[in-house]
């Protein structure tokens, strides 16, 4: 299965690279480790308002980046991470509280359908026995002027 070219991302407005994303099946979301090497993940994103957000477990290892170092890379990609449409653009990544998880799974739905329901059974069969597992959030902000990000260095 190959996903759908969205549009390009060079060059274009924030406001049309947002509506992109927002768009997009899937999108690479790029975090960096402590060296600056960059690491890349598939995530859904889902519009919810102006706010683009990502579903994740808190544990992940790009959660744990992104409280360290909030600078990422954004791009529509396939099902598997290849970048489609352009290249990435910078973007903040901000861990959103507990709170929020009702929101973004109302988000994914909304965009996913009954994927996002499957996605989210497992969840809550296990919260139903009284053994919640644990879920995240979170919020995408594009860079004010998106440009090719070019090369990350560690803070």
């Amino acid at each position: 299965m190959t996903d759908p070219v969205v549009g390009t991302l060079d060059p274009v407005s924030a406001p049309a690279i947002w509506k992109l994303l927002a768009q997009a099946n899937y999108v690479s979301l790029t975090t960096f480790r402590k060296d600056g090497t960059p690491v890349a993940t598939p995530v859904w994103i889902a519009p919810d308002g102006d706010r683009l957000l990502v579903w994740t477990n808190p544990e992940a290892g790009k959660v744990k980046r992104i409280r360290r170092n909030a600078d990422v890379t954004v791009a529509p990609c396939t099902m598997r991470g290849a970048v489609v449409g352009g290249g990435p653009v910078p973007a903040r990544a901000t861990v959103l509280p507990d709170s929020e998880v009702p929101t973004v799974r109302r988000a994914l739905i909304a965009k996913y359908g009954w994927q996002a329901r499957l996605t989210f059974l497992p969840q809550h069969l296990v919260a139903a026995i009284g053994r919640p597992h644990p879920a995240g959030v979170l919020e995408i902000t594009l860079d004010a002027d998106p440009v090719d990000s070019g090369e990350r260095t560690a803070e």
